[in-house]
């Protein structure tokens, strides 16, 4: 059930498609006696949208997601192994055109494919499934092997798991595919606003890892007054952050994780 709230009533919040559904809303209005309430619903949808899109807000939102983790601390050795989050492959454009496409969040693989060089012992378990409602038996970790090898990554390091759905899923299905031994050290490798709930979904299915935030959005605190010249640049930052504070939101509710904000132990 929550899978499924989570790809329905989640992203009807997205601000993108609720803001769209507003201004439908209010077009159909404008033909009925409640033209006036129409005619709010209308401005307020276009004005809203128009912050989103060319506003500093989608940084506002990202900045204190992405600041809650610091870089990872190189000093400390070498890890054992790493988690790799999926999100980078579409596995249903991979089937149509027979080889790993990458459409999202690329620095995820890049980042693993780096530190597996420069770690040439650590593991690497790459999770990621579908996270369609309604899907084909296309999984995204079925593409990473090839991905990871074509990279110059031995497949002998390499495992996948193709079964995770969401973030919850990839925190308890790559536990067990790993299989961690006591004092071992895992690097989680996502993206730095997906970390704190990656963090805590990790934490709360006993699996201790390493923080290894990678693609970026925001460069620092300067950032914060910038206004995008395009506008879908604006709207793809807001609904990247709104998705993730909803994610939050959801899973502390649920019980799913035990901070509203995981950050640094």
């Amino acid at each position: 059930m929550f899978f499924i709230l989570s790809k329905t009533l989640g992203v009807l919040l997205l601000p993108i498609n609720f803001l769209i559904g507003v201004g439908l809303l209010g077009a159909i209005l404008l033909a009925t006696r409640l033209a006036r309430l129409g005619r709010r619903l209308l401005i307020a949808s276009i004005v809203l949208l128009a912050i989103s899109a060319f506003s500093p807000l989608g940084y506002w939102l990202l900045y204190p997601l992405e600041q809650r983790f610091p870089p990872w601390d190189a000093a400390r050795g070498e890890p054992d192994g790493m988690i790799v989050l999926g999100a980078s492959i579409d596995s249903d454009l991979s089937v149509a055109h027979g080889g790993a496409v990458v459409r999202s969040t690329p620095d995820r693989v890049i980042a693993a494919a780096a530190l597996a060089h420069r770690y040439p012992n650590a593991r690497i378990v790459f999770t990621g499934g579908s996270p369609n409602l309604i899907s084909n038996d296309a999984r995204e970790a079925d593409y990473a092997g090839a991905l990871f090898e074509s990279l110059g990554i031995a497949k002998a390091r390499i495992t996948v798991e193709r079964r995770s759905r969401n973030t919850q899923e990839n925190a308890e299905f790559a536990k067990a595919v790993a299989a961690p031994k006591p004092g071992e050290r895992w690097l989680l490798v996502t993206s730095a606003f997906h970390m704190p709930r990656s963090v805590g979904l990790f934490r709360k299915a006993g699996f201790a890892v390493e923080p290894y935030p990678v693609d970026w959005r925001v460069g620092g605190r300067s950032d914060l007054l910038l206004f995008s010249a395009v506008g879908l640049d604006g709207l793809a930052r807001t609904d990247i952050a709104i998705r993730e504070w909803i994610g939050l939101f959801a899973y502390r509710a649920t019980g799913k994780i035990d901070a509203w904000l995981p950050g640094p132990e």
